[in-house]
């Protein structure tokens, strides 16, 4: 599907909610509208793709917003409720206060957890809270190759609880995730030797 038609389909959609006495209000239309541009169409495949807003700062931009991220988690801060919380009393974010004045609160919106996965030198910054949905591969708990019979493949699951240990000098996380069957796996080591098997869930 073009944007256009995803626009037509939303509209139509629109007018539905409004025969089934759901109606959306006009700002949850605009946001709704406001997606579907920023999706351009990938002329090489013919398929949609979704803009990561992290690719829309420049190079110093995003050093300093992901420096901003990566401090604020390791203090066991949440990062976008302590830039909220600046934009809504009006205080200076000090080196990322450039996202509030060049790039808006729609930006910011648009922003999930996902999307901080391009950034592989990154992805440690962001930890893992009760309540986060990830997906996590095959190769937890089965041999998989990438030219072999048994293939990657990714289950959603939610956190329900996170663990740090120490042994020594050396310190690591487990994790207990709950798959959407029901069923409940720990994962030791979730940034430490099991990275490369989770990621942030795109829904």
């Amino acid at each position: 599907m073009t944007p256009d038609e995803i626009k037509a389909a939303l509209q139509a959609a629109f007018k539905s909610c409004d025969v089934a006495s759901c109606p959306l209000t006009e700002m949850q239309k605009q946001i709704l509208l406001q997606v579907v541009e920023q999706i351009p169409l990938n002329s090489n495949f013919g398929v949609l793709e979704i803009v990561n807003p992290l690719d829309e700062l420049a190079p110093e931009e995003l050093a300093a917003f992901l420096q901003f991220v990566k401090t604020q988690e390791q203090d066991n801060g949440n990062w976008k409720a302590q830039f909220l919380n600046d934009w809504l009393h009006d205080s200076d974010s000090g080196e990322v206060q450039f996202i509030r004045e060049r790039y808006g609160l729609q930006w910011l919106n648009r922003l999930q957890s996902y999307h901080f996965d391009k950034y592989v030198y990154f992805e440690d910054a962001l930890k893992l809270k009760v309540g986060d949905r990830i997906e996590i591969s095959n190769a937890m708990w089965e041999w998989v190759q990438d030219d072999g019979p048994c293939k990657r493949e990714w289950f959603s699951c939610v956190v329900l609880q996170v663990d740090e240990y120490s042994n020594g000098g050396d310190s690591f996380s487990n994790c207990v995730v709950r798959f959407n069957n029901g069923a409940e796996y720990e994962i030791q080591g979730i940034y430490e030797w099991n990275r490369y098997n989770w990621r942030w869930s795109q829904n």
